[in-house]
């Protein structure tokens, strides 16, 4: 599993790795029931300590995100995508906006670009699902 690490960021590291797990998810690219590697394995390959991987693994369980079983290992759990949204993606998604009306983008022109970006997702999970199908026909 390969992460593309900022260690000059502001960003916490087990925030970062959190980060691309979901959008690995999100954009087809980590499917249900796949398998990640240990803690230990993540952070070797990162070059992390373990505990900023455990504590990354930790928030994604807790968000329902993966499932971690001591025979089974790391799983991704993808969420069924119906229900309501959570209350602290609600949040995140205010501070964006103001961040972008802040910018000077209005109305139109934020939505337009979430358009853009969830259609960006979209094409990119689109892609990792096809790249994965030659995969699974060799099985």
């Amino acid at each position: 599993m390969l992460l593309q690490l900022d260690f000059e960021s502001k960003t916490p590291i087990y925030r970062q790795i959190r980060d691309q797990v979901v959008l690995g998810i999100a954009r087809g690219a980590l499917r249900d029931g796949e398998r990640l590697p240990s803690i230990r394995a993540l952070a070797a390959e990162s070059g992390v300590n373990m505990m900023t991987v455990s504590k990354a693994y930790a928030l994604l369980r807790e968000e329902g995100y993966i499932r971690a079983d001591r025979r089974g290992g790391t799983t991704v759990c993808a969420p069924p995508g119906e229900g309501p949204v959570p209350e602290k993606t609600l949040r995140a998604l205010r501070l964006v906006l103001s961040e972008l009306r802040l910018a000077g983008l209005d109305e139109t022109a934020a939505l337009a670009l979430c358009r853009s970006l969830l259609r960006e997702g979209i094409a990119q999970a689109g892609d990792a699902r096809r790249a994965q199908a030659p995969q699974e026909e060799k099985r």
